[in-house]
């Protein structure tokens, strides 16, 4: 004679609840909407009296995997002001190659930063990739001779300086991402 067990759900409810409990808009897109359909699949298992322990381990191991596939949203502010600086700049102070490579790094930031799927390695890499093209830049030199006045133009802020602060706010976004994921 063959006995059919009742699955324990114990540990498929905490995990569930742990779910039910996260924010979607902090999370990208498409790895939230994998999760759902397995979310949904436990609910059922979770409201079936008769569910067999087999069904309830399988259903809880492909939650966790969907738990552990959930990817945050990179936080993209710090690449906004640095497409914002960019595209501040008084362009007559500095050279036209040197404003070429800007250009270019805020068209492929901007991209990132439109990306709703963009990952934290992605921003990271425009991040970087801008301020260096930043740093670059390259003022236009006044010729010997040349009587003209130069006018202030507020255009002065310090690009070490700049890359100072740059290097702190991602070092500490790396640390608060590494925090939460230990909280989580």
């Amino acid at each position: 004679m063959l006995e059919f067990y009742k699955g324990n759900k114990e540990l498929l409810q905490k995990q569930v609840d742990q779910i039910n409990v996260l924010e979607a808009d902090k999370y990208i897109e498409s790895s939230w909407n994998a999760m759902l359909p397995v979310l949904e699949k436990a609910n059922e298992v979770l409201g079936n009296e008769n569910a067999m322990q087999e069904e309830v381990d399988e259903v809880y191991t492909e939650l966790v995997k969907a738990f552990v596939n959930l990817r945050l949203k990179p936080n993209k502010d710090l690449l906004a002001d640095l497409i914002n600086k960019a595209n501040g700049l008084n362009r007559q102070n500095y050279s036209a190659a040197s404003l070429k490579l800007v250009d270019v790094e805020v068209e492929k930031a901007t991209a990132v930063l439109n990306n709703s799927e963009a990952t934290k390695e992605e921003v990271e890499a425009a991040v970087a990739e801008l301020t260096k093209a930043l740093a670059g830049l390259e003022a236009n030199s006044v010729k010997q001779g040349d009587k003209t006045v130069s006018i202030k133009t507020g255009d002065e802020t310090s690009l070490g300086m700049l890359m100072s602060l740059t290097g702190l706010s991602l070092l500490s976004f790396i640390g608060y991402v590494s925090i939460k994921r230990k909280e989580d």
